[in-house]
């Protein structure tokens, strides 16, 4: 049976990133396979310590993280059972969490070797997905470059597990009372309209994306 692992990258559990990958899980699960959320903030870790003992020929953790903290179980859980993995996370100043951004450093480092041809030492072929989500429009992502972000972390994935796809939520609905909250540069009914609309659109497409890197 496939294993699917979604991460949580938000500080939210209940929010926008999250429920498109309770969606994403979903999806998996229609196609048969077993699958488990992971909130990366509730875990305690650090990114990259840049000690190179995954580098080192001959060490105990060649080829793995060496630093033991919360997050080493994790690492260990995808290396031996996942059989697919889906990422998520907000956009932050135009980038992926603080979290996120120090659990792709401590993913993707040690199994990446360091040769012309960008090899991996991960064992096997895996899957993997992103869903980001953020509230600036699609017009405004492709102004500020987001598609380049995405693109680099798709082939950083590309290069160590395999195939892997990213979907995007745009324009999303970021605080649960407007009212209270001082922000004039959004329209509070606009977002409140899209969220209604276009939202449930962006959960049937992490859905899709689910049952497809469920099956594979």
């Amino acid at each position: 049976m496939t294993n699917v692992i979604a991460i949580n990258g938000s500080p939210r559990k209940k929010w926008n990133t999250a429920t498109m990958l309770e969606h994403a899980l979903k999806g998996a699960e229609s196609v048969g396979a077993e699958t488990e959320l992971v909130h990366l903030y509730d875990l305690d870790y650090t990114g990259c310590t840049s000690c190179f003992a995954c580098k080192t020929l001959g060490g105990k953790s060649y080829g793995r993280c060496a630093v033991k903290d919360g997050l080493k179980p994790l690492l260990e859980k995808i290396e031996n059972n996942a059989d697919a993995i889906i990422l998520g996370s907000p956009i932050y100043l135009v980038s992926d969490t603080g979290m996120m951004r120090s659990f792709l450093e401590r993913l993707i480092f040690p199994y990446l070797t360091y040769t012309p041809e960008h090899g991996t030492l991960f064992p096997r072929k895996i899957p993997t997905g992103f869903i980001y989500t953020m509230n600036v429009s699609e017009e405004q992502a492709k102004e500020y470059g987001f598609p380049l972000h995405f693109a680099m972390n798709s082939n950083f994935l590309d290069m160590v597990f395999g195939h892997s796809e990213y979907l995007c939520a745009y324009d999303t609905y970021q605080f649960k009372d407007y009212s209270k909250v001082f922000c004039t540069l959004f329209d509070e009914k606009k977002k409140a309209e899209h969220k209604k609309t276009v939202f449930p659109q962006d959960c049937k497409k992490a859905y899709e994306l689910g049952a497809r890197l469920g099956k594979e």
